[in-house]
């Protein structure tokens, strides 16, 4: 299993940490998918409908990468809900 298909698991961090959370396979292959362009230094544009889980979506690959990564958000609220995540 990689990190990613863990972190995005029904039993993974995103599970014991968000409550309510659950497995979404269009979450996880927008995931992987980012995670192939910070690999293979290649841009992305993704775009998902609503309940999708966008956020998690591109920040977890973004994180294990650890490297710099930029994202541009559509709107202000969207940034604004990046900007206050809660830490854990």
């Amino acid at each position: 299993m990689s990190d990613l298909d863990h972190v995005f698991s029904a039993n993974g961090p995103l599970a014991e940490t968000i409550p309510g959370y659950r497995s979404r396979v269009q979450q996880q292959e927008m995931a992987q998918a980012i995670a192939e362009a910070i690999k293979h230094n290649r841009q992305l544009v993704a775009e998902a409908g609503t309940g999708t889980g966008k956020t998690f979506a591109y920040l977890v690959p973004a994180l294990l990468s650890g490297g710099k990564v930029i994202i541009s958000t559509g709107t202000k609220t969207l940034q604004d809900q990046l900007f206050n995540l809660p830490a854990q």
